[in-house]
């Protein structure tokens, strides 16, 4: 049987309301979006969930806490669900990050990983997902760039500057023996 795999973002920011690019550094929940991952544990809470797998980073931390602290739902970190490293330019204006972002597909931002190195990390936890949680439903609360894994098909290269649209997550199918059909 497959894990059934609810992804969602971590809540907004202060750094996004601000136009900023986190990458690795820490970032916080702004007001709006304290709001938004109190919504998220209404939202999730009682759909059946076995786990919580979330970022290492302290938004996505906030997020799952405030969704879930009080539920009893386990809740597990894991650095290979972070966020991008845009090494250098972490904590830039978004402007900045995004007019270079298509260089850094295969090659890393320097001083920081690419995107398919951001992808293989992922990748590799719903390898590990497939194996260990069969038939289980969890929910994954991680960054944008770490969606893409889960896009089978997909270009990288139509990904990289396409508009992030957020909603009240997505859902996939985790087959056991998941492989990565990212090209």
């Amino acid at each position: 049987m497959p894990v059934i795999l609810t992804y969602e973002t971590h809540s907004i920011t202060e750094d996004n309301e601000n136009g900023i690019a986190t990458g690795w550094l820490p970032g916080r929940l702004s007001t709006h979006g304290r709001a938004l991952a109190a919504d998220l544990g209404k939202r999730r809470r009682d759909t059946g969930l076995a786990a919580v797998f979330v970022s290492d980073l302290t938004r996505a931390i906030e997020t799952a806490k405030i969704a879930f602290g009080d539920t009893g739902i386990p809740t597990y970190q894991d650095t290979r669900l972070r966020e991008c490293d845009y090494g250098d330019l972490n904590g830039h204006p978004v402007t900045e990050v995004a007019a270079v972002r298509a260089n850094h597909l295969e090659s890393p931002f320097p001083g920081g990983q690419s995107y398919r190195q951001v992808i293989d990390a992922t990748a590799e936890f719903l390898r590990e997902l497939a194996a260990d949680w069969d038939g289980k439903r969890v929910l994954m609360i991680s960054h944008s760039a770490n969606r893409w894994a889960l896009l089978a098909g997909a270009r990288m290269e139509d990904l990289v500057n396409a508009p992030f649209h957020w909603q009240e997550g997505w859902t996939y199918e985790i087959p056991s023996g998941w492989v990565n059909n990212h090209p």
